[in-house]
């Protein structure tokens, strides 16, 4: 259910970030108003999948991500202290599960933040493609079939174009699809 595709644009030093409007339950499917994907703060783009609570979590909660040390690169700022702070604020919420293991476990969502986009798992490992384009969701694979073979496309074009894609042949995909842009 859902697929969210987000592109840097290397040339406009922005991140777009797209996602569609399903919300899928065993074989119902709604179109949904409210978005998943949003600009957090002016400093982070998310797009999410997994679960609507825990993108409703993300978008409306405060969350106070501990500032990046002029010292530290992104990835690791991300791992060190942005994480932990969603963890804490699942946590607060009573969003975030455990396994049977005692492990915490969240959702699967990406974020644009400064000129990378992150993905990030259900055991909160922060991923980083080699490629300047990432996604999640149902339509994962055929979003990221598309990207590959779209570079020719505008960044926004390509983005679009993913979603179609993948609501063309993932049943839990399906417009409207929402945009949104930040520059880094």
């Amino acid at each position: 259910m859902t697929c969210i595709v987000g592109i840097v644009d290397r040339i406009n030093n922005e991140i777009i970030i797209g996602g569609d409007s399903a919300g899928v339950g065993g074989l119902d499917i709604v179109k949904r108003k409210d978005v998943k994907v949003f600009n957090k703060d002016d400093k982070f783009l998310i797009g999410f999948t997994s679960s609507f609570r825990m993108g409703q979590i993300l978008h409306y909660c405060d969350f106070n991500v501990e500032e990046q040390s002029e010292y530290e690169d992104d990835l690791s700022f991300m791992i060190r202290k942005f994480v932990p702070s969603v963890q804490k604020l699942f946590k607060e919420h009573e969003w975030s599960k455990r396994t049977n293991d005692g492990e915490s476990k969240g959702g699967i969502f990406i974020v644009g933040y400064k000129n990378n986009i992150y993905k990030i798992e259900s055991d909160f490992q922060v991923g980083l493609s080699h490629k300047d384009y990432e996604s999640c969701g149902c339509g994962e694979s055929y979003a990221l079939g598309s990207l590959y073979t779209s570079e020719n496309l505008t960044p926004e074009d390509r983005v679009m174009k993913a979603l179609e894609t993948a609501a063309e042949f993932s049943a839990g995909v399906c417009a409207p699809f929402n945009i949104v842009k930040m520059k880094f």
